[in-house]
């Protein structure tokens, strides 16, 4: 007789009423019981219930490929890290389709040229005579150059407002702005906030894409940022490039927003306290570039405590602390935060992480749990990166570094600085 898998089996207890297990204890009655727990309202008698659940062939597959849809990100990271071997056509199919994170243009080495990816899309160059033909498929990018005689960046993103798309247009990238070395970027802030009843459905914004060539990073001249989040309610990603007087006046409210990028060659800790003290319930990716104290980089370990302890951010999957003097600090503190228990992707790259810093990550076992570990750029022998290859996680170790006697800290630096 052909074996029934939604029965109870041999070493299966038999379920005898309605009260919920202890967690992670025995989840009782077969796969119905398996079932039963997985509508629990309690995070870890769902996870219990998923460990339990491949012990039911065919029944127990499909339940826990169900619950890569499930309202806990915990619950569905743990689906998902039972799923990722399985070679099923119907859990592969399921796993492409299960995006715990979508912005892998991030895991991009920085070359310090204009972007041409963002938020998913390729990047075009706005022209009048085509005008937006993929709204929603590109990003438009608007520039202003070097000769006296170009339109400056108002007056460019005031005739793309007069495209017919412009309503539909979902990406948008800022480059140079006039003297953006000696005036701060205000003026384009208000030509942004101005334009928000024709910009009605944008979604992503890159504030700031401007190159070496056209102004250092650390001189870039920022302002106030947080009236375009304000005037953008539909928006879900937003990018600034340069920390020289980059503000987020507070309050600032955004129910939308998923991904907050700030790349800078020095960000200062009341920045950053802001950033922390900001409401963004619906936060998914967190990148902080922390640069160096010559350049506004005064932030230390204790300034990001916020983000590693208190739980501001609740619902990141991408946590990057990235391009900072004080990378060892940072994962000595991270291992024992609260943080790593729920995060998928962890972005350490471009700082100064040394093999000391490397071994905390390796002593901790939540580490195992992430998806990808970004560790590039940074200070690693060959010998802790073999360690670090032998974790079940995607490890980035591309591009280590070599200490400089004349670098910042014990001869380590961080890469993107002036």
């Amino acid at each position: 007789m052909t074996d029934n898998q939604n029965q109870p089996r041999n070493y299966d207890a038999v379920l005898g009423g309605q009260s919920p297990p202890p967690v992670y204890g025995v989840v009782l009655g077969g796969i119905e019981g398996v079932k039963n727990c997985l509508s629990n309202p309690v995070i870890e008698v769902r996870i219990a219930a998923l460990s339990e659940a491949l012990k039911y062939g065919d029944a127990g597959l499909d339940v826990v490929r169900q619950a890569l849809q499930d309202e806990s990100k915990l619950v569905r990271r743990f689906a998902y890290r039972l799923l990722q071997h399985r070679v099923e056509p119907q859990v592969i199919q399921a796993l492409q389709a299960y995006k715990p994170w979508n912005l892998e243009e991030r895991l991009n080495e920085y070359q310090g040229d204009n972007v041409t990816q963002f938020a998913n899309r390729q990047v075009v160059e706005f022209d009048t005579n085509i005008g937006i033909t993929e709204p929603t498929n590109k990003a438009y990018a608007l520039r202003c150059g070097y000769d006296e005689n170009e339109e400056d960046l108002p007056s460019q993103l005031s005739r793309l407002l007069q495209e017919p798309n412009a309503h539909k247009l979902e990406a948008l990238v800022l480059g140079l702005w006039a003297e953006a070395y000696e005036r701060d970027s205000s003026e384009i802030v208000q030509a942004l906030v101005d334009a928000k009843q024709y910009l009605t459905n944008l979604k992503a914004i890159f504030f700031g894409d401007i190159i070496g060539d056209e102004c250092e990073i650390s001189w870039i001249q920022q302002s106030d940022i947080s009236p375009i989040l304000q005037a953008y309610p539909k928006l879900e990603i937003l990018q600034v490039r340069g920390g020289d007087g980059l503000q987020f006046s507070l309050p600032v409210q955004h129910n939308h927003l998923k991904a907050l990028i700030v790349e800078t060659g020095g960000l200062s800790r009341d920045t950053v306290a802001q950033i922390c003290q900001m409401n963004l319930p619906a936060l998914e990716h967190l990148e902080l570039w922390f640069g160096r104290e010559d350049y506004g980089g005064d932030c230390w370990i204790e300034d990001i405590h916020p983000i590693l302890f208190e739980e501001k951010f609740p619902n990141l999957t991408y946590l990057g602390l990235r391009n900072s003097q004080f990378t060892d600090e940072i994962a000595n503190a991270i291992v024992s935060s609260p943080i790593i228990n729920s995060i998928s992707v962890l972005d350490l790259s471009m700082g100064t992480l040394s093999d000391a810093g490397a071994e905390e990550l390796l002593n901790c076992q939540a580490i195992s749990y992430l998806d990808i570990l970004n560790v590039s750029e940074s200070f690693l022998s060959q010998e802790v990166i073999e360690k670090l290859s032998t974790l079940d996680v995607r490890v980035l170790v591309n591009n280590q570094k070599q200490e400089d006697e004349d670098g910042y800290i014990h001869s380590r630096y961080c890469s993107v600085a002036e």
